[in-house]
């Protein structure tokens, strides 16, 4: 029970961010969602053409 208390504890002293900083936050994670996407993406294109002209040439 001990354990609880201090969890709320912890949760009550936290600071949260304010509404603007949280929605600016939420567009981080999909600017860099979408980044990385399209960086796998592009790798994954190349990848894939590198193999088929590998193995067609065989």
């Amino acid at each position: 029970m001990r354990q609880t208390g201090s969890i709320f504890k912890v949760l009550k002293d936290t600071t949260w961010p304010e509404r603007k900083q949280r929605w600016h936050d939420f567009s981080s994670v999909l600017e860099y969602t979408a980044f990385f996407t399209v960086i796998i993406y592009v790798f994954d294109e190349l990848l894939s053409r590198a193999m088929s002209a590998l193995i067609n040439f065989f």
